[in-house]
């Protein structure tokens, strides 16, 4: 079964080879047919301490890495 990737913005490296990724998704209304942005923040392991905030990364589901880490970075987005 392939892994899920996803893609959004680093909030946050403050952590130790970790950063914060927001993935927003957007969904419609089932009543008013609008589209609606939903976002949610992934803990993603980043080897290097490399990435940094406001930078558009890609993570890869992984094993559990952490009580929060289930995420690894394969890339940097341009």
């Amino acid at each position: 079964m392939p892994k899920r990737v996803l893609q959004g913005v680093v909030v946050s490296n403050k952590g130790n080879k970790t950063i914060v990724v927001k993935v927003e998704r957007r969904i419609m209304d089932p009543v008013y047919k609008k589209f609606i942005r939903r976002s949610k923040n992934y803990h993603a392991h980043d080897e290097n301490n490399s990435r940094k905030e406001g930078e558009v990364v890609s993570i890869q589901e992984s094993k559990p890495i952490s009580k929060l880490k289930r995420w690894i970075v394969i890339e940097t987005v341009s």
